[in-house]
C-alpha cells in the first residue's frame, strides 16, 4: 500500500482531445531529493544500482508552503559505500575485458536507498522513468537502454522495489536481500539474488541450536520482513524439535529508547543464555550500545549473515558482550585489485566527496569551510586568518586510517555485489551474441542490445550460467535463487584484545543440509572452551521423567522419580516404562532387573538351623521310642498301652521330619508331601493322645463313682461298727489286696486297649481319606508369588483349595480339642505319675504354639512364613514330646526304683480320708468292699 501511495504522489500524463490545438499538461506534485551517481555518456547499456549508502533519512522540517521535497539522508555507512565502489570496480573490469561484452560499454546509474523503503521506491521510479523526476508508465529519457537493477540492499527494501519492477517485467538482482518472502515468483516475477535464501539460514541456525543441545533460547528480530520471516522460520523448526523460546523481541526501525530499554530488561531477566538475532547491523547497533552500558555478559549470540561480520557492530569494547558469538556468513572470496581501486579515489567527484569529508572529518567545499571557520572565530572572539580550519586538502592518506571501507579481509556481501554485476553482464553478453534465426523470442528472433525491452533481458537473466572470475564459482539460478552455502563464524578475542572472525564450520544446503563444525575450535563467551548451557530446567536423568509445569513452556519441567517397578533409561524421558512381571526396577530406576528369587533354601543359615533342630527332635523322639521298647515290660511302660505310646512317638518323628520337606525349592512332590505328611502326622499324634486321654477320662469318671460308693460304704460300716459296739460285738476289719490287670478292670476301664487303638486308627484313617481326596482334586503345587513383595518372586506352595486345607487342619484342631477335654477331665487322677496332667500340659503347649502361630504367620512375608510354620511344627512337637514323655523317661532312666507296681499304685489322700485312684494302676478300684461283710474304711493306700 505504501508503494502505491508514493506512486500516486506524481502526476499522470493527461490528454484532452477537445480540439486540435489542445496540449498535454503535466503537473509536478512533489520533488524527489535523491543522491544519484551516473555515468551514462557514450555508454551502450546502463546498469542500475541501489545501495544503502546512508543509514537513515533526515528529519523533515514539515514546511507545506512550497512544493514538497522528500527528506534527505544522513549517517554515512562506509561498509555499504564499499559495496557501491565494488559495483563500479566490476563494471570497470568488465569494460576492460575483451571476452565479455567486447563491443558494449556499460554505464551505471546508482541511487541511495538510505536503508528506507520510501527512498528505495523513489529511486526505483526515477530509475524506470529515466530522468530526475518520475512519470509512471513512461520512460522519458533518451539515453542508452537500462539493463537490470542491482540492489536494493535490505529485504524489506527489495520487496518494495521488486513489486514495482515486476509490474514492468524489469529484472532486479539483489546482493543481500535474503528474505524467504521473495521466493514467490507470483508476487516477484523478475526478482533474482546472488545471496542464499533465508530459509536455508533459518534451517542452519536451527541445526546449530540442536547441535549444542540448547533448548531455551531468546530471539530478537528486526521489525521488517527480513527479521520477521527469518525468525518465524527458525522458531517453527526449533519448536518442532522441542526447543522453547524464552522471549521474542522486535527491534524498532525508528530509534526508540523506550523499546530498546525494554528489550535490554528482557535480556537481563531471562535465564536463556543463547540469543538468536535476525537483523541488519544498522537496526541492531542501538541495542548493542545499550547492552554495553548495562554491562550485560554471559550470553552467546547467534548472528545472521546481515551483521555477523559487520564493522558497525564490531566496535571497541564489545568483547565482553559479543565474544564467542556464532553466526552464518555467506561465501567469502578475495577480489584481486579491489583494495587498490578502493584506495585510488578522487575526493572531488560527487560520489566520493561525502565519503572523504566523513572519513577525515573535514569539508571539500571551501565556502562551507570558510563559513564554519568564521563561526568558530566569532565564538572565540578571534579573527580568521589564512587557510580556513577544517578544509580538506584532498591529499589525506587513506591507508593511515583504520576503516571498514578498505578492509577486504571479509568480502562476503561485497562478493555478492561483484557476482550480481557479472550476472547482468553475462546475460547481456548472451543477448548480444544471439544468432539470428535462433533467438528465444517469437519467430526465433533476437533482441537488439542497443534497444531491448526489460522482459527480453529477463529471459537471459533467468537462464544465465557463468563462472565468477578469480574464484571459479559456478553461478546459476533456480527460481531466482542460488545454492546456499554458509561459513560458520566465531567471534574470538585475539592477543591484541580485538575481535577476529574465525571460520569454525560450514553449512551446505545442496548436500542435504549438511553442517560440519569443529567444536574444539570454538571459543565461547569469556574465553570458555566448553559450550554454554541454555536450558530452562536441567535434563531429567535416567530414572526420572518430565513433569510439565502448568502454564510454562514444555522445556520448563520438574524431574519426577519413576515409581517402583517403573524405569526410564534415557535422558528427558516423558514417561516411565513398566517392568515386566518377573522384573523390577533397580535402585536407580534406570534398568529392569530380574526380581530376587526367594525361598527358604537348605544351605542358608536359617535353613541349616531348622534342619538341625528337626533332626535333633526326630533323633530324640527315636531315642525315647528305643527307651520304651527296651523297657516295654516295666510297669510304667505297660501302664497305658505301649502300642499307643509308640504310635505317638512315630507320629512325632513324622512331624519333625516333615518340617524339612518345607525347605528348599518348592516342587510338586514337596508341596504335596509336606502338607499331607504334616496333616497325617498330627492326625496320628493327636488321635493317639485322644485314645490315651479317653481311657484316663473313663477312669476318672469311674473312680469318681467308686469314691461315692466307698464313702457310702464307709458310712454304713461306721454305722454298723457303732451298732456292734453298742451291742458289745467285737470289731471286724476287712482288707482286700489290689490286683493289677494291664488291660484294665472291667469294673473300672470300659475302654480296652483295642478300643484305644481302634479310635486312633479310625481318626487317622478319616484324615487320610480327606488328604487323598484333596490330592486328587486340588493338589498343592508350586507357584511364583509376585504380589506379596514387589522386588521379589517368592517361590512357595499353593494349597490348591483353601476349603480343603482349612477342613483338613480344622480336623486336626478338633482332635486336639477333644484330646484336651478328655485329659482335662482326667487331670485329678492322683498317683506318683499323673498321666492326665502330663497330657493336659502337652495339649496346652500345643494350643499356645498354634494360637501364637496365626498372627506371626500373617505378619511375615516370603521365606520367613515358611520358617514360622516350621518353628510352630517343631515347637508343638517338642511340647508334646516333653510334656508327655519326659516324666516317664525320667522315672525309667533316672529313678528306676520308682518303676514298680507298688510305687505306681494310688497314693493316700489323708485330707479327706477318701479313696483316690491312679492313672498307672489298673486295679485301683478293685479294693473290694464286700456288701455281705462289714468292713471299715481304708484311710491310706
Amino acid at each position: 500500500m505504501e508503494i502505491w501511495l508514493y506512486t500516486l504522489r506524481f502526476c499522470l500524463v493527461l490528454y484532452f482531445p477537445l480540439s486540435i490545438s489542445a496540449e498535454a499538461t503535466c503537473n509536478l506534485k512533489a520533488k524527489f531529493n535523491l543522491s544519484g551517481y551516473k555515468d551514462v555518456e557514450k555508454k551502450k547499456v546502463v546498469i542500475g544500482g541501489m545501495f544503502p549508502i546512508h543509514m537513515r533519512i533526515a528529519s523533515s522540517d514539515g514546511n507545506t508552503s512550497r512544493v514538497p521535497v522528500s527528506s534527505g539522508c544522513e549517517g554515512f555507512n562506509f561498509r555499504t559505500f564499499r559495496w557501491t565502489q565494488t559495483m563500479l570496480f566490476a563494471i570497470n573490469e568488465i569494460n576492460n575485458r575483451e571476452d565479455l561484452l567486447p563491443e558494449t560499454d556499460l554505464g551505471y546509474v546508482i541511487y541511495d536507498s538510505c536503508f528506507t523503503i520510501s527512498k528505495a521506491v523513489e529511486g526505483t521510479l526515477t530509475y524506470l522513468t529515466g530522468q530526475d523526476e518520475a512519470v509512471p508508465n513512461y520512460r522519458c529519457g533518451s539515453g542508452p537502454p537500462l539493463g537490470a537493477l542491482v540492489g536494493t540492499g535490505g529485504s524489506d527494501l527489495s520487496i518494495a522495489t521488486a513489486r514495482i519492477m515486476g509490474l514492468y517485467h524489469f529484472p532486479q538482482i539483489s546482493y543481500c536481500s535474503t528474505c524467504s518472502a521473495l521466493n514467490s515468483k507470483f508476487q516477484f516475477p523478475t526478482f533474482l539474488r546472488t545471496v542464499p535464501n533465508d530459509e536455508f539460514q533459518s534451517t542452519a541456525m536451527a541445526q546449530l541450536v540442536l547441535h549444542f543441545g540448547w533448548t531455551w533460547v531468546g530471539t530478537i528480530a528486526a521489525d521488517d520482513d527480513y527479521g520477521k520471516y527469518g525468525i518465524k522460520d527458525f522458531k517453527e523448526q526449533v519448536e518442532e524439535a522441542g526447543v522453547c523460546i524464552s522471549f521474542s523481541e522486535t527491534l524498532p526501525k525508528v530509534h526508540s529508547p523506550t523499546d530498546i530499554q525494554r528489550i535490554v530488561e528482557t535480556v537481563v531477566e531471562s535465564t536463556a543464555k543463547i540469543i538468536v538475532v535476525f537483523s541488519s547491523d544498522v537496526d541492531l547497533s542501538p541495542l548493542i550500545g545499550e547492552l554495553l552500558r548495562h554491562n550485560v555478559t554471559n550470553r552467546t549470540w547467534i548472528a545472521s549473515e546481515a551483521w555477523v561480520t559487520s564493522a558497525l557492530i564490531n566496535q571497541p569494547g564489545v568483547n565482553s558482550l559479543l565474544g564467542g558469538t556464532l553466526g552464518f556468513a555467506v561465501k567469502r572470496a578475495d577480489i584481486p585489485g579491489l583494495q587498490e581501486y578502493l584506495l585510488d579515489i578522487d575526493p572531488f567527484e560527487p560520489l566520493t566527496t561525502e565519503f572523504w569529508e566523513t572519513y577525515f572529518q573535514c569539508t571539500i567545499n571551501i565556502s562551507k569551510a570558510l563559513t564554519q571557520s568564521k563561526l568558530r572565530a566569532d565564538k572565540a572572539n578571534g579573527t580568521q586568518a589564512g587557510v580556513p580550519e577544517g578544509l580538506c586538502s584532498g591529499k589525506e592518506p587513506l591507508t593511515k586510517v583504520n576503516n571498514t571501507y578498505w578492509d577486504v579481509s571479509q568480502l562476503r556481501i561485497t562478493y555478492n555485489v561483484y557476482k550480481a554485476v557479472y550476472a547482468v553482464a553475462h546475460a547481456l553478453h548472451n543477448m548480444e551474441h544471439c544468432q539470428k534465426g535462433k533467438g528465444p523470442f517469437t519467430g526465433n528472433t533476437c533482441a537488439d542490445i542497443s534497444n531491448f525491452e526489460p522482459w527480453q533481458l529477463m529471459y537471459y537473466m533467468k537462464n544465465v550460467e557463468y563462472t565468477v572470475p578469480h574464484t571459479g564459482e559456478r553461478i546459476y539460478f533456480v527460481d531466482g535463487d542460488v545454492e546456499a552455502y554458509y561459513d560458520i563464524i566465531n567471534w574470538q578475542v585475539n592477543s591484541d584484545g580485538d575481535i577476529s572472525y574465525v571460520t569454525v564450520g560450514q553449512y551446505n544446503a545442496s548436500a542435504n543440509n549438511s553442517m560440519t563444525i569443529a567444536n574444539e575450535s570454538i571459543k565461547w563467551n569469556n574465553q570458555e572452551l566448553m559450550p554454554p548451557k541454555s536450558i530452562c530446567s536441567e535434563n531429567c536423568q535416567p530414572g526420572t521423567r518430565k513433569g510439565i509445569r502448568q502454564g510454562e513452556p514444555v522445556c520448563c519441567f520438574d524431574c519426577i522419580p519413576c515409581a517402583d517397578g517403573e524405569i526410564s533409561n534415557v535422558t528427558d524421558a516423558r514417561e516411565c516404562i513398566l517392568c515386566h512381571d518377573d522384573y523390577w526396577s533397580n535402585e536407580a530406576h534406570d534398568e529392569c532387573v530380574p526380581k530376587i528369587i526367594e525361598f527358604l533354601a537348605f544351605g542358608e543359615p536359617l535353613g541349616i538351623t531348622l534342619i538341625v533342630i528337626s533332626a535333633f527332635g526326630a533323633l530324640v523322639t527315636i531315642a525315647v521310642g528305643v527307651v520304651f521298647i527296651v523297657n516295654i515290660n516295666t510297669p510304667l511302660v505297660k501302664a497305658n498301652d505301649p502300642i499307643l505310646s509308640l504310635s505317638l512317638l512315630f507320629a512325632l518323628v513324622v512331624t519333625f521330619l516333615c518340617s524339612i520337606v518345607f525347605l528348599g525349592l518348592p516342587q510338586h512332590w514337596s508341596c504335596m508331601t509336606s502338607q499331607v505328611a504334616l496333616a497325617l502326622g498330627f492326625a496320628l499324634c493327636l488321635s493317639s493322645i485322644m485314645g490315651k486321654a479317653a481311657v484316663l477320662m473313663m477312669r476318672a469318671l469311674a473312680l469318681k463313682a467308686s469314691r461315692v460308693r466307698t464313702k457310702a460304704a464307709a458310712k454304713a460300716a461306721k454305722a454298723a461298727a457303732e451298732a456292734a459296739v453298742n451291742n458289745g460285738s467285737p470289731d471286724v476289719i476287712v482288707s482286700n489286696s489290689n490286683n493289677i490287670d494291664l488291660c484294665g478292670v472291667p469294673e473300672t476301664d470300659k475302654l480296652t486297649c483295642g478300643h484305644q487303638r481302634a479310635m486312633a486308627a479310625v481318626a487317622t484313617l478319616l484324615q487320610a481319606i480327606a488328604c487323598t481326596v484333596w490330592l486328587l482334586t486340588f493338589p498343592p503345587h508350586p507357584i511364583k508369588n509376585t504380589s506379596t513383595q514387589n522386588i521379589k518372586i517368592i517361590l512357595e506352595c499353593h494349597e490348591g483349595n483353601v476349603v480343603f486345607i482349612c477342613c483338613i487342619f480344622a480336623y486336626d484342631i478338633l482332635l486336639a480339642l477333644v484330646a484336651f477335654i478328655f485329659a482335662f477331665i482326667a487331670r485329678k487322677l492322683e498317683d506318683h505319675f499323673s498321666e492326665g496332667k502330663c497330657v493336659t500340659f502337652g495339649m496346652l503347649v500345643f494350643f499356645i504354639v498354634w494360637i501364637s502361630f496365626v498372627p506371626a504367620y500373617l505378619s511375615t512375608r516370603g521365606k520367613f512364613m515358611v520358617a514360622v510354620q516350621i518353628f510352630a511344627i517343631l515347637a508343638s512337637s517338642f511340647g508334646l514330646l516333653t510334656c508327655i514323655f519326659l516324666p516317664k523317661c525320667y522315672i525309667i532312666l533316672v529313678k528306676p526304683e520308682r518303676n514298680t507296681e507298688e510305687l505306681i499304685r494310688a497314693r493316700s489322700k489323708p485330707r479327706d480320708s477318701t479313696l483316690t485312684g491312679t492313672s498307672a494302676s489298673l486295679g485301683t478300684a478293685a479294693t473290694d468292699i464286700n456288701s455281705s461283710t462289714a468292713s471299715t474304711a481304708i484311710d491310706d493306700y
